[in-house]
């Protein structure tokens, strides 16, 4: 069924507190996509971020950001008081993250919230640990150990610790069992508030489309934990790293510098790691975004050490061995796959044996002539994801300003529009119009912004990931009723489609068929006193 919906993170929601969070702001977010017709949003990965603040490194892949715990919720809890709160600055700038700002004040707060929670312990935490059990205890040893080592890298611990010696360990665990208490405890409440935001988006037709990264950070609970899973040496240092080739965006292509996965190993355990992963992203989010999904097929292996991505090779993936292992053990997952990039034969046709929507931008349409796959007249059938742009690319607004003469007359004449301020709505237009089943823009895109509210721009550190709407007053009852014209005329909104159908359905069965009518007649003779009432002009259920 058609639908659409607004990509914007977490982080990016307003709020007091230098960070969207899992409160208020949230629930009125919520509420916005309601009014304007949206049944998606669509997040970035929610995992707690590391050094550079991309939310695709993270710590964990099973961790919620402790940062997006809601200060409000607490203190209802009685865990935080205003005090806890008064006299912190959280950043002079209300439409980016401080992150500084944020670290250093936000795990001062939730320690004072942590000490009360201590005093007299809920009933469902000891649930939540066990429920979680396979990862929670890990993450809570490996962010307390990290602590100790004033936030250094596992590969920096001395050797006992670094590489998971059991008698280490068990130390390690009796001396920081205060420490580990008070991670779990973040995740607890994480996930507490999380599945209260997600059933309030889901009561309201609200589907959350999450994200996950192909790849896990070096400074992992899960490399530091299970070497054997990624292609490190003896002393569980990357041989080689993740990352993409040279290309017209980039002459030394991109140096992710992620561990690559043992494959071989891993399908020899039947894919056990990544069928645990889908399945606890399926649980989070109603439907999986998988970030790089071409790496599956084959991926780039660039030389540990290497200070760009230029000299690096393909090597074959698990394919679709993978994904029939999925489907096997978990069946049908709702998953979008991320196929942007240089695609070949062999990718294309791993996302079609898939069956997975993949993802169509219009900011790559244009420029380079009508045949371009891209271009919504030549997109092949209703299995994809249509965007105006994503997190990586500039904004609409950014992208016409910047382009080069012959892409911004070609997008114009296609969008039949005249004048760049006119592009990002035409834009937009074009997306819900598209036969695409779903249709996503950037928050950034509906309210016209330029590339000052840009999300990221690849192969860049130190000013990514910051956009924050500033408050709602922007997000407005006009805006929404505009969102919602487009979206009706493009026939986009399932409860109204669902709604339509309902009545149709109960009208057919109301109705007496022509058989009826007709066995009717023959057994009553009508008289003059006996005349039929006529036939409303209206159904009763539509006066």
């Amino acid at each position: 069924m058609r639908n659409s919906g607004i990509l914007m993170h977490i982080s990016s929601l307003p709020g007091k507190y230098g960070i969207g969070k899992l409160g208020k702001e949230a629930y009125d977010f919520v509420d916005f996509l309601v009014k304007s017709k949206q049944s998606c949003w669509q997040i970035l990965p929610v995992s707690p971020t590391s050094y550079g603040d991309s939310p695709y490194q993270s710590f964990s892949v099973h961790a919620g950001n402790p940062y997006f715990i809601d200060f409000e919720a607490l203190k209802d809890e009685g865990y935080l008081d205003d005090g806890d709160l008064s006299g912190i600055d959280w950043g002079s700038d209300p439409t980016q993250v401080d992150y500084s700002a944020v670290y250093e004040n936000t795990f001062a707060v939730l320690r004072k919230a942590h000490k009360r929670f201590r005093k007299k312990t809920e009933k469902g935490f000891r649930k939540f640990v066990l429920a979680n059990k396979d990862w929670l205890y890990s993450y809570g040893l490996f962010m307390a150990l990290k602590n100790a080592h004033s936030g250094k890298a596992w590969y920096e611990w001395e050797d006992s610790l670094r590489m998971c010696k059991p008698k280490a360990i068990k130390a390690a665990a009796k001396e920081h069992a205060d420490k580990i208490d008070f991670w779990c405890f973040l995740q607890y409440k994480y996930y507490q508030q999380w599945e209260k935001l997600k059933k309030y988006a889901n009561s309201n037709g609200i589907r959350i489309i999450g994200d996950i990264p192909i790849y896990v950070a070096y400074d992992s609970v899960e490399v530091w934990e299970h070497p054997e899973l990624f292609y490190l040496d003896k002393e569980k240092k990357p041989i080689e790293v993740a990352g993409c080739p040279p290309d017209v965006f980039s002459e030394d292509g991109q140096l992710w510098g992620n561990p690559l996965y043992r494959w071989d190993y891993i399908e020899k355990k039947k894919f056990r790691w990544w069928v645990e992963r889908i399945q606890a992203a399926s649980q989070i989010y109603d439907t999986v975004r998988i970030d790089h999904f071409r790496g599956f097929e084959s991926y780039y292996c660039i030389p540990y050490g290497a200070k760009n991505a230029r000299k690096g090779q393909w090597r074959k993936g698990p394919d679709m061995k993978l994904f029939k292992e999925i489907s096997k053990q978990l069946g049908n997952v709702d998953i979008i796959a991320e196929d942007l990039g240089f695609l070949t034969k062999k990718v294309t046709k791993m996302l079609d044996a898939s069956g997975y929507p993949g993802m169509k931008v219009l900011e790559f349409a244009f420029g380079s002539g009508a045949d371009n796959g891209y271009l919504p007249h030549n997109f092949k059938n209703t299995n994809s994801i249509c965007y105006t742009g994503t997190h990586d690319n500039e904004t609409v607004a950014g992208w016409i300003k910047n382009a080069d003469k012959k892409t911004a007359e070609h997008c114009k004449q296609y969008l039949g529009v005249k004048t760049d301020a006119e592009v990002p709505w035409a834009m937009i237009r074009l997306c819900w119009s598209s036969i695409s089943q779903t249709a996503v823009a950037q928050m950034q895109d509906i309210l016209c912004l330029d590339n000052s509210a840009r999300m990221n721009t690849p192969s860049t550190l130190g000013d990514n990931w910051k956009w924050r709407l500033a408050d709602f007053s922007k997000l407005n009852s006009e805006l929404a009723q505009r969102l919602a014209d487009l979206t009706r005329l493009y026939a986009r909104c399932p409860e109204e489609k669902q709604e339509q159908e309902g009545k149709k359905a109960k009208e057919k069965k109301e109705a007496p068929s022509e058989e009826t009518s007709a066995a009717q007649e023959d057994a009553t003779v009508p008289d003059e006193s006996d005349a039929a009432p006529e036939k409303p002009e209206k159904s009763p259920d539509k006066e």
